[in-house]
């Protein structure tokens, strides 16, 4: 058997270091600063506050596309859509944006515990963290919003 070159080694090392904090892994039982604040229950109360968030959504633009409500009423999906997608990307990182800009964390659900942050640079990335979630959640709203509008024009 040959051994792995030095470019193998280093492939190795990057795809051990991604999975090391790859948020499709099981949940965390230990804080760790702006990469996991919440355990199981609190990722499974985002998740189930995400498909309550996309299916009223969904509804109003049913309502809206069989012409039960006026086509304005699409304007009362984004507030849904947008909670829909910060329920979705607390759960997929294992961060919650309130307990990341609180410095709080909550892993008892998952045999860990819950508590206040008190390191400054924890903090920081939390905050840090809670932010680029909200922006992202800000941008999927904004495409799904757009390419639902144009789709709706074509129907």
């Amino acid at each position: 058997m040959t051994q792995p070159s030095e470019n193998d080694r280093r492939v190795t090392g990057r795809i051990k270091a991604y999975l090391s904090v790859c948020p499709l892994l099981p949940t965390m039982a230990e804080y760790q600063p702006g990469v996991c604040n919440i355990g199981a229950n609190q990722r499974r109360a985002r998740r189930l506050s995400a498909i309550a968030s996309f299916a009223v959504a969904v509804g109003i633009t049913l309502a809206v596309v069989r012409g039960a409500v006026p086509d304005l009423s699409l304007w009362a999906t984004v507030p849904f859509i947008f909670g829909g997608y910060i329920g979705a990307f607390q759960d997929y990182f294992r961060f919650c944006v309130a307990f990341g800009a609180l410095a709080r964390y909550d892993l008892s659900g998952s045999g860990g515990k819950s508590g206040r942050v008190d390191a400054s640079e924890a903090v920081r990335a939390d905050r840090r963290q809670a932010a680029k979630i909200l922006l992202l959640a800000a941008v999927a709203t904004v495409v799904t919003s757009g390419l639902g509008a144009v789709l709706l024009r074509l129907v």
